[in-house]
């Protein structure tokens, strides 16, 4: 997967929205108002930030080498995974649903629920 095409599939998500908090050079992609994914698009090669369950993060980057600790953040809870042929495209749309999700079930019950009209 490409960079265009991870955005897209970020923004589709239900509730999906692209903020630049930190500056125009880092798009954040959020839910509910919390953070699900992050990249800077000038980097080269493309790379994206993604919440990860703490195990699943660890066994993840000893299967993987395009997937790190990720890059400025809590290094327990995110991975960066550097995009090219090295990942599937499947396992990349997994695990950005798998950050998704994660940050869907952190938000208040009311908040869920407006998700799924």
């Amino acid at each position: 997967m490409d960079l265009p095409d991870v955005i897209e599939y970020f923004l589709a998500k239900p509730g999906a929205e692209e903020t630049t908090p930190f500056g125009p050079e880092v798009l954040v992609y959020k839910v509910g108002g919390k953070i699900f994914a992050l990249t800077v698009p000038d980097e080269f090669p493309s790379r994206i930030n993604l919440k990860c369950d703490p195990d699943r993060a660890v066994a993840l980057r000893e299967e993987h080498e395009s997937i790190i600790p990720g890059y400025h953040m809590n290094k327990r809870h995110w991975n960066t995974l550097i995009l090219g042929k090295s990942l599937p495209s499947k396992l990349v749309k997994e695990l950005i649903d798998h950050s998704y999700e994660r940050v869907v079930a952190s938000l208040p019950k009311a908040e869920r629920a407006k998700l799924r009209l």
